[in-house]
């Protein structure tokens, strides 16, 4: 789950990290009147929303009247922002984030991520900081350093003050800094954090170390246990069809094909993905129901899926472990009665009780295309999508 900078940055606030003054404007008039609390004649104009890179496509606007907030403040509320990680759909701003101007001296990279691989906490800094971070570690990797941590034993004090001299601060600067960093490491292993990004840190006129602006992302899977931070999501910003989803319990991914797809396990479903695209068809979905297929779960599978008007057909392909195929097919048999679907359905079943299963559809009545293999479903789903697709055009 992904939040604000604004909430970001509330959150490094509460654990001694020093951010600009700022507060949050749902209006141009409100975003004037927090120009005048928070004083000053510089003030910058944030767009939130879930997206990096906001600068370039206009997100981010630094004003010097009170008539220049107000005209930015329009251009930006309930207007589409796209960017190159939103993709074309872009993104609605809905509130926007007013922020004192900054005295910048130097601008640098700071980040903690989890790194699967390692199984550690990687700490990630450069000296070169800014919107082009990206294009740094393609060009230049040597100018970003990574520090492990290990996590049973926490961010030591010699590796934040690594980290520090890596970003190239004064020695008046390191105890400042290692705070800050420390702070950093706090707040992400407190609240279950998986990455927390600062970009660009800033080192201001007068030496201070200030966070300009914070990304942070959390692990679905803690929210249980943070419920503060769970509260803190915007369901604005997330693909509707995934929020739904998330909603009812079941692991899904909007893509951009027409082939919609129900499978249980994550590594099938990602086989599944991609037999779709080796017989030259393109997946709707990414959509694993678990290991509890129940009827009632199958249909609010079903639902989401075709809840996408792209999808041409569906594709079920469940292997039955700790399931069996013939509760699956009671499963699928009454979801396709109660949906009416109205485009091809290929289901594919293996493992326990898979003639009982495929009995069931068979004797169902229902146009229900079967398959004994992934690769014929896959060949099945591609053909039937191109039927369907076909039967629309002429229509």
């Amino acid at each position: 789950m992904d939040i604000h900078e604004y909430q970001a940055k509330e959150i490094l606030a509460s654990y001694g990290v020093k951010i600009p003054e700022s507060g949050l404007a749902y209006s141009p008039e409100q975003a004037v009147q927090r120009t005048h609390e928070i004083g000053g004649n510089v003030w910058a104009v944030k767009a939130q929303i879930h997206s990096g890179a906001r600068g370039k496509a206009g997100g981010v606007k630094i004003c010097k009247t009170h008539d220049e907030i107000e005209a930015a403040a329009d251009t930006m509320l309930g207007h589409k922002l796209v960017t190159h990680q939103t993709g074309p759909a872009g993104k609605i701003c809905g509130r926007l984030y007013i922020e004192a101007g900054t005295d910048i001296a130097k601008e640098l990279y700071f980040c903690f991520l989890v790194d699967r691989v390692s199984e550690r906490i990687v700490m990630v800094g450069s000296a070169q900081g800014g919107m082009e971070i990206e294009e740094l570690a393609e060009t230049n990797p040597k100018a970003i350093t990574k520090i492990y941590i290990d996590p049973a034993v926490g961010l030591l004090d010699f590796q934040a003050r690594e980290m520090a001299f890596v970003l190239g601060l004064e020695a008046f600067q390191i105890s400042q800094a290692v705070k800050l960093i420390q702070g950093c490491y706090h707040a992400m292993r407190d609240l279950d954090a998986n990455m927390l990004e600062i970009n660009p840190l800033v080192v201001t006129g007068n030496g201070e170390l200030v966070v300009l602006d914070a990304k942070m992302g959390f692990d679905d899977n803690a929210l249980f246990r943070q419920q503060k931070i769970a509260e803190l999501r915007d369901k604005t910003q997330e693909d509707s069809r995934e929020m739904a989803a998330s909603d009812r319990g079941l692991s899904y991914v909007g893509l951009d094909g027409d082939i919609g797809c129900m499978i249980n396990g994550a590594g099938l479903a990602m086989a599944t993905m991609d037999m779709i695209k080796l017989a030259g068809g393109e997946p709707a979905n990414f959509l694993d129901v678990g290991g509890g297929a129940s009827p009632e779960r199958t249909e609010k599978a079903f639902r989401l899926v075709l809840a996408d008007k792209n999808v041409k057909a569906m594709l079920v392909n469940i292997f039955a472990g700790i399931n069996r195929c013939d509760w699956i097919a009671e499963g699928v048999v009454h979801a396709v009665k109660k949906i009416d679907m109205k485009i091809p359905l290929i289901v594919r079943l293996s493992g326990t009780n898979v003639e009982a299963g495929r009995k069931i559809i068979a004797d169902s009545g229902l146009p229900i295309l079967t398959a004994e293999t992934l690769a014929e479903a896959a060949e099945l789903a591609v053909n039937a999508r191109n039927q369907q697709v076909a039967k629309e055009d002429t229509a």
